[in-house]
């Protein structure tokens, strides 16, 4: 079953690197008494992923976070090693979170998973974008077309801020 608009998040735990390498970081740490803007790409360094997902919410992130949002973070089905790499080609180390989630298991959780073997990625996340308050899910935007970020964009959701 798909998480919908009411629903709790599930528990997991992440990786990201930060400065000082690797961390844990539980939803419940990054959620709990939190506005956080959650968004989620098939696969860091992937086109669509690269030019068009991220870039928006980096562009925008003072004026998402001045919206009364505490936190901004990406989740992909990688390891911690490929979204630091992103975060640091990107120019968003330190200004979102950049989640691993290597075993799909958040993924998996939310009902958010896709095979995408065809392509050569195999299991990975479907392309969202969701607005969580103390780990409860208040928007959620899932894109059709894993190739566009529309639905799931950074000016989609700064038009339900």
């Amino acid at each position: 079953m798909t998480i919908a608009i009411g629903d709790k998040l599930p528990t997991a735990t992440f990786k990201e690197k930060t400065s000082d390498g690797p961390v844990e970081i539980t939803t419940e740490q990054l959620f709990k008494g939190k506005r956080v803007v959650l968004f989620a790409v098939p696969g860091a360094f992937t086109p669509t992923c690269s030019l068009n997902h991220l870039p928006g919410y980096l562009e925008n992130r003072d004026t998402i976070l001045s919206r009364g949002v505490d936190d901004i973070a990406v989740v992909a089905v990688n390891d911690w090693h490929v979204m630091g790499a992103w975060a640091q080609s990107s120019g968003g180390m330190g200004k979102i979170h950049f989640l691993a989630d290597w075993d799909a298991g958040f993924t998996k959780a939310l009902g958010l998973d896709t095979d995408l073997s065809t392509g050569g990625l195999g299991v990975r996340s479907k392309r969202y974008s969701m607005l969580v308050e103390d780990g409860v899910v208040k928007s959620l935007n899932i894109e059709e077309n894993p190739g566009q970020a529309t639905v799931s964009g950074a000016a989609t959701m700064l038009g339900q801020l």
